[in-house]
């Protein structure tokens, strides 16, 4: 695996080409992140209202992931990363041209549809790379796609700088977000041209239902249901946090109208799943052993990202004017500090998979890496101005490796649930990730930084107890192919996903 990489043949082309759109989602989703000081001061924002600003810019991306998610098991990754990245367009010229906060609060939302762009390429590299290389080659993907935060951090304010010249010297920050729309746009074409579904003579399997996850037992369609509830849940807390007198966005009355159209859509979610699990549900179908999975196993992972991809969602909108603030340091020393968090995804995503791949143990894997998550962000809670720089960064750096780490784990196990359904699972865990990043971001928005680090600290501990006890080794975790595949080498066998 290691030794093709740095070719641009094969699967190892798909892989480059898929990770670079993803690359480039991310540049877009989080370049406002850079300019939020400058926006704040240009347009008159509060505080309160910049980090409402980051919220927005997450929400969305909780029901987009399940939906691209369906749409990529229906239409194949091809198809749905072109089209999303032509999108992404979209939302970033409305940012160039926001004039006030209920423009950027319009655009910042739309962002977040852009976000779910992830999930495409979980289900795009699963169908070129067998499950014995899943973690490495989903770290890659993911680590390296992940690094467009730390490009938008590290590079946008370097070209709004340049083109200063186009806005009468000043920084021109709405040329620099335009052009990370434009780039996505062009490149969506460029991709459309130049990947495939799959290798040539394989089938890309589809779902034989669609609207809602096919689920394999009574049980696991109460756990979605559950699920389903939790996504609401968050999206209900942004009207909430939208609705609050000092941020002027929303009206009692229309966060209630917003709760009311929120509850209408999980009636529909439900009553999708009901559609999609009738059979099940009234007894007229069951799935030989074979065909089972558990959904509770999908939850746990839902529980993972939420502790390790939640959480770097959060840090990477704080962590600039965290140093800033605690530092008394410039804002653009503090936001080159703040990307080396991303920055780190390079190597410690990747890593995460690599070690999920040789460790032996997918599940032992994720539990030790929640565990150092946990410890990463308690001991960030204790950091203040008394802390010499270098090792603020170095306790932020420890934790940056283990919630990314994490991330890479966490995909190299998604995938080997149930491969026709990988893009609704992918999009299930994905937007949990969003999830936990709104929870998160709110408790920063009403708290302050030290409470957010113990409170990620905290959930990621109750998380490595329960991947401890809970979670299991998916079927067939490091075979040289996938089940009804042409094995390329001989195979190692795992427990099985079941149903007890």
């Amino acid at each position: 695996m290691l030794k093709g990489l740095f070719s641009f043949n094969g699967r190892y082309r798909i892989l480059h080409l898929t990770w670079f759109a993803f690359f480039l989602t991310f540049v877009c989703w989080f370049n406002f992140a850079p300019f939020a000081t400058t926006i704040g001061k240009q347009l008159n924002l509060t505080p309160e209202q910049i980090k409402t600003l980051g919220i927005c810019n997450l929400a969305l991306t909780i029901p987009a992931r399940i939906i691209i998610g369906m749409l990529l098991d229906r239409f194949g990754p091809r198809i749905t990363y072109s089209l999303l990245l032509i999108f992404a367009s979209v939302p970033c010229l409305a940012t160039a041209l926001s004039q006030n906060f209920e423009h950027l609060v319009i655009s910042r939302l739309l962002m977040g549809i852009v976000g779910a762009g992830f999930v495409v390429g979980i289900r795009m590299v699963s169908e070129w790379f067998p499950p014995k290389e899943i973690g490495i080659a989903q770290g890659i993907y993911g680590g390296w796609g992940n690094f467009g935060a730390f490009g938008a951090e590290f590079t946008l304010p370097t070209i709004a700088v340049a083109a200063s010249f186009m806005n009468g010297g000043a920084s021109n920050w709405r040329f620099a977000i335009a052009l990370t729309g434009i780039i996505a746009a062009i490149y969506g074409l460029i991709y459309y041209n130049s990947v495939q579904d799959t290798p040539v003579g394989k089938v890309y399997k589809r779902p034989k239902k669609n609207g809602a996850l096919e689920v394999t037992s009574v049980k696991s369609f109460w756990a979605l249901i559950i699920s389903n509830f939790g996504l609401i849940f968050a999206l209900g807390l942004l009207a909430w946090r939208l609705a609050q007198k000092n941020i002027h966005f929303l009206t009692q009355s229309q966060m209630y109208l917003v709760w009311l159209l929120l509850a209408g859509l999980f009636a529909y979610q439900t009553y999708k799943a009901y559609q999609v699990n009738k059979e099940l549900l009234i007894g007229k179908k069951t799935y030989p052993p074979s065909e089972r999975y558990q959904f509770r196993q999908v939850a746990l992972l839902e529980f993972t990202y939420v502790t390790n991809f939640g959480s770097e969602l959060a840090v990477v909108s704080m962590l600039p004017a965290f140093f800033e603030k605690t530092f008394g340091l410039e804002h653009v020393v503090a936001g080159m500090i703040a990307a080396a968090y991303p920055f780190l995804n390079l190597i410690s995503r990747p890593s995460g998979g690599l070690i999920s791949d040789k460790f032996g143990s997918r599940k032992w894997t994720m539990t030790i890496i929640s565990g150092g998550i946990a410890v990463g962000y308690l001991m960030a809670h204790f950091i203040n101005s008394s802390w010499p720089i270098p090792l603020a960064i170095a306790v932020t750096m420890f934790a940056a490796y283990f919630a990314q780490a994490g991330c890479g784990a966490t995909y190299s196990i998604a995938p080997l649930i149930k491969k026709e359904a990988t893009g609704q699972i992918a999009g299930n865990v994905g937007a949990y990730g969003n999830f936990g990043g709104v929870v998160y971001l709110t408790i920063f928005s009403l708290t302050d930084a030290s409470t957010l680090f113990s409170t990620m600290g905290i959930a990621a501990m109750i998380c490595a107890f329960m991947c401890g006890f809970f979670l299991k080794e998916p079927k067939d975790s490091f075979a040289g192919a996938y089940e009804g595949e042409l094995a390329e080498t001989p195979t190692k066998r795992s427990t099985i996903f079941t149903e007890e």
